[in-house]
């Protein structure tokens, strides 16, 4: 029996670049590229150029000024332009005297909210032709990338539910680690971790371990992880919620706790970085 190979993708980027790979391989044309908007810039996000470099990756030109607009305008279809000079829409266009000549296909992506994020395009500076199955291909790309949008929207949502880091203060933030804990949302924990920290210029995170299900040498594991890499970045982590079986387990692990900053609870974690509670 054939194995068969599940290509998997972790979010929409990587999702975009097996798109505009593949794309490649199928379509005679130049550049194939991704772009978004805000309907104000318009930033090539991904792009592959095979003979001459007509884009590259970051490029941004305001939007009214390019090719994309003319796509969005368009509407949901497909819009092809044999001839990129003769056309009413891009004949006056600067990057139109840029490139000289050549032709251009381009279908937006959007939200399912009916927002655009951007266009899924080719141009060539020579004339170029589809057919109806290769339309259908760039048609079908652009549904595809608009769904993937909709999963990484939702995915993030999820994470965010999953690690949610509260801010108490300029400075200051809570994470309680809830559930169960395998090594998918381990990665996730830390990398989350790392990248709101950054966004928030935390000083302090109090990691609160009460709530999560089981323990095992992963869970230690990973605790020891974040906390040494939140020190690497400037940020003091303060462990808090620690049961009696995380802490029979960190000692059957060999983990030293004594190397790392313990409070019993969040309120006597509180009350070590300078917050006063009081009852009313």
């Amino acid at each position: 029996m054939n194995k068969v190979n599940t290509v998997k993708f972790k979010n929409f980027d990587e999702a975009a670049d097996s798109t505009l790979k593949m794309m490649a391989g199928i379509l005679d044309i130049n550049t194939l590229f991704i772009a978004k908007n805000d309907q104000q810039v318009n930033e090539i996000v991904k792009v592959i150029n095979k003979d001459e470099q007509l884009l590259r990756t970051g490029e941004k030109l305001p939007f009214k000024d390019t090719y994309c607009k003319v796509s969005v305008d368009h509407g949901n279809e497909l819009l092809l332009i044999p001839d990129i000079t003769e056309d009413e829409n891009t004949k006056g266009l600067a990057v139109t005297q840029n490139l000289g000549s050549g032709s251009f296909v381009g279908i937006p992506i959007y939200f399912e909210d009916g927002k655009n994020y951007g266009t899924i395009c080719g141009l060539d500076t020579k004339p170029f032709d589809l057919t109806e199955e290769q339309m259908g291909i760039l048609e079908t790309m652009s549904s595809l990338l608009s769904y993937v949008l909709e999963l990484d929207g939702a995915q993030k949502q999820i994470d965010t539910l999953s690690v949610p880091i509260v801010p108490i203060t300029a400075g200051v933030a809570i994470l309680p680690v809830i559930g169960s804990i395998n090594e998918i949302r381990v990665q996730r924990i830390i990398e989350l971790t790392l990248t709101r920290s950054q966004e928030l210029e935390l000083d302090h995170l109090i990691i609160d371990l009460s709530g999560i299900i089981e323990v095992d040498d992963l869970v230690i594991g990973s605790l020891l992880k974040i906390v040494k890499l939140l020190n690497l970045i400037g940020v003091h982590a303060v462990l808090t919620g620690i049961r009696p079986e995380t802490a029979l387990q960190a000692n059957q692990s060999q983990v030293d706790f004594t190397k790392f900053d313990v409070e019993t609870n969040l309120e006597r974690a509180l009350t070590k970085l300078g917050f006063h509670l009081e009852k009313k």
